[in-house]
Order: C-alpha cells, then structure tokens, then sequence
C-alpha cells in the first residue's frame, strides 16, 4: 500500500521511548481518529520533533502514512499546549483518563466524529480550571454509546414515563421510574436529583452545558454509579482510572 503525506490535527496523549533516540506518540485526530506516529531521533538533543510530542501537545501534524498501522511524523506547525493540563497533577489524571477511554472506544484511523469534539470540550474546560470531575463523569455517560452500550435515559424502560422519580438499573439497561423499581431489586438505590444528574449529564449537548456546581456528596454518588455501570457492562481496566482513583482517595 502506497505512503502519502497528510496533515492532521489533534492532540498529542501517550508517547514512550522506542529504540534508542526514536519516539512513538499517540494522537487524537476527529477525521483520521486515533493515530500512532513514530518520530525518528526525536530524543537526539538537537531535534525539534520532541518539544512538539509533549502530551497535551495541540497541532498540526505532517505524517507520511499508509491509513494503518505506524505512520511516520516529518514536521509539525502550530503546535501548542493545554499549559493547565501539563502542569497539574490533578488536571492531568483527569485529562488523561478521558483521553484513555476515547482511545478504547475506537480502533486506529476510525473516525471520531462528535466524540473528538466532547474529548477537545472537556479538555478545555478542564484546562480553564472547571470542574474537572463531572467534566469526566459527563464524557463518561457520553461515552457509553461509543462502546455500544447506551443505556434508555429518556425515559422509563418499561413505561416510557418520564416525568417522577427514576433509579437507574444496570440490568435493565437504563432508568426505572418508582412503578418499576420491583424489575430490579439490585438497582442503584440512587436518590432523585441523582438520577436527575446522570440523565442530565448523559442527554444534554455538551456544548449547551453552564457552569458546573454540584455537590461533593452528589459527586461522589453519581461517580459511584458510573464506575459500577463501566465495571458491570464494558469491564475496562485502565492504569489511568487506577492512578485516578489514588489521587481521589489521598484527596
């Protein structure tokens, strides 16, 4: 198959050592999806391809690639950096366990679509020093789909009620309203205004979305939720999520 050049821009999220003075990075692109380029003698001191393949590195790329497989970086332009990101350890994990789990959802070279644009969102905001929990707990729920199990939170899954109360059932596949909370006795037992937050989070367009104020013991129940609906129906295993977790319990 024949090599082209092609520019593409993204975010620059994991790179390793690969050889003795070659790296591999992986970018973010939304036409191209997820890309893994290889920089030759970027690790050499003299060599300006390093300082451009910093994770959270923003730009344009030049690659020489096939569609597949290892593609080849020959310069770059533009490239900036998520300073916010890069900085901070806090911002960072969060930063890069969203990143982790987009890079899950898709294959190589698979376009991204709507998700590219709700992983730059979440970036951005949390970059600017927002709320960077429910920034991920909303990626999370948006998410779901991308993994092809996108849970009914429109509307009761039985009824299609929805107005009332709701709890949300993993084996139901979405919420119940408190007529059916007899369907699933192992149901979240969430409060209302919890469930109310993860309908909102999940089905409101992201870029409509405000400022985030949500209360700590609210957080911690809806990020509870969220981690037994990823453990219960994608199973994912992500050093990021790990390392999330840890700073969660020192903090």
């Amino acid at each position: 198959m024949s090599r082209e050049l092609k520019e593409v821009v993204g975010v620059v999220f994991k790179r390793q050592k690969y050889h003795e003075a070659d790296l591999l990075a992986k970018i973010m692109t939304k036409n191209d999806g997820i890309i893994t380029m290889l920089a030759r003698g970027a690790l050499k001191p003299k060599s300006k391809l390093g300082a451009s393949l910093l994770n959270f590195s923003f730009g344009t790329y030049v690659i020489s690639t096939t569609g597949q497989g290892l593609s080849s970086l020959r310069t770059f332009k533009n490239v900036r950096q998520f300073d916010g990101l890069f900085s901070d350890l806090e911002k960072s994990a969060y930063a890069s366990f969203i990143l982790d789990l987009v890079d899950h959802a898709f294959i190589e070279y698979q376009n991204l679509g709507k998700y590219y644009d709700l992983a730059e969102f979440a970036l951005s905001r949390i970059n600017a020093g927002e709320d960077a929990e429910m920034i991920t707990q909303i990626v999370q729920m948006q998410l779901l789909a991308a993994y092809g199990v996108e849970p009914e939170l429109r509307h009761c899954v039985f009824c299609q009620r929805d107005q009332g109360q709701f709890d949300y059932s993993i084996k139901q596949g979405g919420i119940l309203c408190n007529r059916h909370y007899y369907a699933d006795p192992e149901r979240l037992h969430l409060k209302p205004k919890e469930t109310a937050l993860l309908r909102t989070i999940a089905l409101l367009p992201f870029e409509r979305l405000g400022e985030i104020e949500i209360n700590l013991e609210t957080k911690k129940a809806t990020r509870q939720a969220i981690d037994r609906i990823y453990q219960e129906t994608i199973d994912l295993n992500l050093k990021t999520k790990k390392f999330l977790d840890e700073l969660n319990l020192l903090g």
